[in-house]
């Protein structure tokens, strides 16, 4: 019934998110072409329209402006487009029997030309052969003659999934025609249950390949890590021989290169090892729900991931790990090294204060000695004054005696000066100090 509720602007987005990339259908036999292409994170209208091109030579409604998967069936196959966050992932699948799982793959149904204009580079390629028969029964060894003409022997990896309804056969190698094989027996699996199958498949090989893109960048970033750990060692040793400010400065800014340059290491490698961390967690989840069960005398995928692809996933976190724990260590010695220099700053500062008190102190003295010179010179003058009065006045024929009134006038005149000067004082310390009122 109709209501007046009011929904999110992103409630449809988010709903369709969730069923944005359905699992494909599969019946056997189909045989599937899977081509992870590298394009980084920019717009994926690149992608779109090289899609849009395939489409509209075979007459077939393009995909939308802003989609970011697509399927249509075509001449002879089915292609599956999905763009990713820094890659696209185009699927062909083709139905009908087959003799040789891997000689005719569906791939080879789209145009050559349109396939040599696809953008970016190919980071993944692989062909899935999905035959109608059974799997081999639980506990019964490999046809290992059999598998030897598709697979590498030594590292070729199989195992029953999905309860036993199938076998899975892969080498997780790239063959002369430059792609990888992946070969599943499942009489009994539905469409539903297929597509689900191979998709986790797919999926698996696409996410492991994604995840060892770090695996080159932290072989290429251990030795730049030892170094600066190295050159760290030996700045905090020199810490304890320091003997002025000067050198703590000088050590100081080698430190902050070293800092600069961990920083710089930890921008250039962060996004590559955050990506590979997930599409790991991928994988593992990946191969959990194979739920895989041995066949004698192969290795399952979870011990070729366990064996093979976890070391190199493990090397990745030890340089994350080292990156991380040498940015701290250069923090700590950076604040230590800073201390030692403001303490050293402190020092410095407190001498120039001492001294400036002593100075203080002397030109106090200095100028109380100038301000006493200054009233006995006064002084005299003024009493001169008063003597040259005390002749002038006797000379007018007054009974003034001039020394007389010279001798009585000297404590008047030193007494006034020295309150003049006093007051004088005061008012220019008030003047100096207007806070101090």
């Amino acid at each position: 019934m109709p209501t007046n509720l009011r929904d999110h602007p992103l409630r449809r987005a988010v709903s369709d998110e969730v069923h944005a990339r359905p699992f494909p259908t599969m019946r056997a036999p189909e045989r599937a072409s899977h081509i992870a292409v590298l394009s980084g994170e920019v717009d994926a209208s690149g992608d779109r329209a090289y899609v849009a091109r395939l489409c509209e030579a075979y007459g077939q409604v393009p995909p939308p402006p802003t989609a970011t998967h697509f399927i249509a069936d075509f001449d002879g196959f089915r292609l599956r487009w999905e763009r990713h966050t820094e890659f696209s992932t185009y699927s062909f699948f083709r139905h009908g029997p087959f003799a040789d799982p891997f000689a005719d793959p569906a791939i080879g149904a789209a145009p050559a030309a349109w396939l040599g204009e696809m953008p970016g580079q190919v980071l993944v390629a692989v062909h899935v052969a999905l035959e109608d028969k059974a799997p081999p029964p639980r506990g019964r060894a490999a046809e290992v003659a059999e598998l030897d003409r598709y697979f590498a022997p030594d590292s070729a990896a199989g195992s029953l999934v999905s309860d036993g309804a199938a076998a899975v056969w892969t080498d997780f190698s790239i063959h002369a025609d430059g792609f990888g094989r992946i070969l599943v027996r499942g009489a009994g699996l539905g469409e539903r249950r297929a597509g689900r199958l191979v998709r986790r498949l797919l999926e698996i090989e696409t996410y492991r390949t994604m995840a060892l893109l770090a695996f080159p960048l932290a072989r290429d970033t251990a030795p730049q890590v030892t170094r600066i750990d190295r050159g760290l060692t030996e700045i905090t040793a020199r810490m304890a021989a320091l003997e002025d400010l000067d050198d703590e400065r000088r050590l100081l800014d080698t430190l902050m290169q070293q800092a600069a340059e961990v920083e710089r290491l930890v921008a250039a490698t962060s996004y590559r090892f955050g990506a590979a961390r997930a599409y790991h967690a991928l994988v593992e989840r990946r191969v959990a729900e194979l739920r895989e069960e041995r066949i004698p005398g192969l290795q399952t995928i979870g011990e070729f991931m366990e064996r093979r692809f976890a070391p190199a996933m493990r090397t990745c976190e030890s340089t994350v790990g080292r990156l991380e724990t040498l940015a701290e260590r250069v923090a700590r010695a950076s604040n230590l090294l800073r201390t030692r220099v403001d303490i050293a700053l402190e020092g410095q500062n407190r001498d120039v204060l001492l001294s400036m008190n002593r100075r203080a102190r002397l030109q106090l003295r200095l100028q109380q000695t100038v301000e006493g010179l200054s009233v006995a010179a006064i002084s005299y003058y003024l009493v001169g004054l008063v003597g040259y009065a005390g002749k002038a006045a006797h000379a007018a024929g007054l009974a003034v005696d001039a020394d007389l009134l010279v001798g009585a006038s000297i404590p008047v005149v030193v007494a006034v000066v020295w309150l003049m000067m006093r007051r004088l004082r005061r008012r220019l310390r008030r003047d100096d100090d207007p806070a101090g009122d």
